[in-house]
């Protein structure tokens, strides 16, 4: 029989699937990994590790290697996309009110852009140093980092495998991203069900998954007024503005989140 657990964490809807005598046991356990990685990676958790190697001021700092890992993850994908997946657009999302959680600025607004003048360049990403071997990363001034949906990936898949190890078949879904690892006793494929951006009520289609991912991302989810102007957590890092695109919502299947 399959089991289910809702829980609400990282600003999303968590769904956790198992089959098997420890399937309880292993969500419960799933559950905990997701919730310490939301305190150590979130940007608005001003003790988390992410929090801290933001205000490191330009210093040496030593960071966990699961953070270490995260970033060198990143700084390929900068360099394979030519910039366009850029983490450091931080400033860009402060810039543009993005300074809460969206379940607070969804009850509170955003806040106002400041003045012109004081936007500040912020350096390329590229600019993060590493050292592998001492677990140590340096931002240059001015540069913060938001890992966004490539830390909540790698938690999904992560604790998909965790889950794993309590159960042949299970699942992770946390909004956008998916993780099914086996098949359901039944016989059957993970049922996936994409909703129409514009009408989240409306079913597009139905999806039949087997072991892998699923992700979507969509402009029409992560909204809200800065005063009169729109805006979405979808930043174009050579405008440093939500990007404008004729594509509502993109979904990809693949073997792997990350």
């Amino acid at each position: 029989m399959m089991r289910t657990m809702e829980f609400r964490a990282m600003n999303t809807d968590i769904l956790l699937a198992a089959e098997g005598e420890q399937a309880t046991e292993g969500m419960q356990i799933a559950k905990t990994f997701i919730d310490d990685c939301e305190q150590r990676f979130s940007r608005f958790l001003p003790d988390s590790e992410l929090s801290q190697l933001n205000h490191s001021v330009g210093g040496w700092t030593h960071v966990s290697n699961d953070l270490l890992e995260m970033l060198h993850i990143s700084m390929s994908y900068y360099f394979e996309t030519k910039g366009i997946f850029d983490p450091s657009i931080l400033t860009d999302l402060k810039w543009m009110g993005y300074v809460r959680s969206m379940d607070e600025i969804r009850e509170g607004g955003a806040t106002l852009p400041p003045h012109a003048s004081e936007r500040t360049h912020r350096p390329a990403f590229h600019e993060m140093t590493f050292n592998l071997t001492d677990s140590r990363v340096r931002l240059p001034r001015n540069m913060e980092v938001d890992l966004g949906g490539i830390a909540k990936g790698w938690i999904v898949e992560k604790a998909a495998y965790l889950l794993n190890t309590y159960s042949n078949a299970c699942g992770v879904s946390a909004g956008g991203d998916m993780f099914f690892i086996g098949h359901p006793s039944n016989g059957m494929d993970w049922d996936v069900s994409l909703e129409d951006p514009r009408d989240p009520t409306r079913t597009l289609c139905q999806l039949h998954i087997g072991s892998g991912a699923v992700t979507t991302s969509s402009v029409m989810k992560r909204t809200w007024r800065q005063g009169e102007k729109p805006r979405h957590h979808l930043i174009d890092p050579r405008t440093g503005e939500s990007a404008k695109t004729d594509w509502l919502s993109v979904t990809l299947i693949s073997p792997d989140i990350i």
